[in-house]
């Protein structure tokens, strides 16, 4: 699948045209899931209320609704990296594809559950952390290539702060914007999707809304280099994007329809989460 082309949200419209494209466009919704929907995680307040299944279970469910005819080969899955998906899983997956045609649509680098992330990730004040966010993100955009998912989601939940006094803010920004872009330069080619969220885990995360993440997609855009991401960006194409989730849209106080206009009329609209 690739790239795709999200260059016509940018188009304006006249009213004769706006007319026109409204009796004439139709809309193909496309669904997917997390894999880690299958088995809920337990809380601060209470442990999970099922036994947890491994990504081979999650598949095999998948499957089952596939063959009940409740979900088609247009349904996508998405994991992260390397914990729900990795090198030695590729093949359950890539078997699922096989026989259902329902395929990974995008792989997120797990950047805010190991311990090492207590400060943050690829915004992470010290080198040795940050590099090790850094090392996981290429991977997972080598993974993504490999199997040519549509995006790489990239969620930081676990980058920010609690108390602005002493926080740098600068440093925190200008880390995370230059190591993704180092990331993306690494692996040219696969667009990037950033997921806003206003607090949580962290009190305030470092891309709280939908203008943070157009302003970061701008910022890291700037930076790449690799002359196939350039050539890409030179042709109109946005290679970070936004994964606007609706929930955090509405924690944030936002009004959805003028959120989601904001990023396509940059052509930034790569994907959307519905929770």
């Amino acid at each position: 699948m690739g790239l795709i082309d999200l260059r016509d949200q940018k188009i304006r419209r006249n009213k004769e045209e706006m007319l026109k494209h409204l009796k004439s466009f139709r809309l193909e919704p496309r669904f997917s899931i997390g894999v880690w929907y299958f088995y809920p995680s337990g809380g601060r307040f209470h442990e999970p209320y099922i036994e947890r299944g491994t990504i081979h279970d999650v598949l095999r469910k998948v499957a089952m609704m596939y063959d009940r005819g409740i979900i088609d080969s247009s349904f996508g899955l998405e994991a992260h990296y390397p914990n729900e998906v990795n090198y030695e899983l590729l093949d359950a997956y890539k078997s699922l594809q096989r026989e259902t045609g329902i395929r990974l649509i995008t792989v997120v680098p797990n950047l805010f559950y190991d311990r090492i992330f207590e400060f943050g990730s690829l915004s992470n004040p010290d080198p040795k952390i940050r590099r090790f966010a850094l090392q996981r993100t290429i991977e997972t955009l080598k993974l993504a290539k490999e199997i040519d998912v549509e995006f790489v989601i990239v969620w930081p939940g676990i980058d920010g702060y609690e108390n602005p006094i002493g926080t740098e803010f600068y440093s925190m920004w200008d880390n995370f914007e230059a190591s993704l872009a180092e990331a993306m330069d690494a692996v040219p080619g696969v667009r990037v999707a950033i997921e806003p969220k206003p607090y949580e885990p962290r009190g305030n995360n470092i891309y709280r809304n939908t203008a943070n993440g157009i302003l970061m997609a701008r910022n890291v855009e700037a930076m790449l280099k690799a002359e196939e991401n350039r050539r890409l960006l030179a042709e109109g194409h946005a290679l970070v994007a936004l994964n606007p989730e609706v929930g955090h849209v509405l924690m944030g106080h936002e009004e959805l329809a003028y959120a989601l206009a904001s990023i396509m009329r940059e052509g930034r609209l790569a994907h959307t989460h519905w929770n």
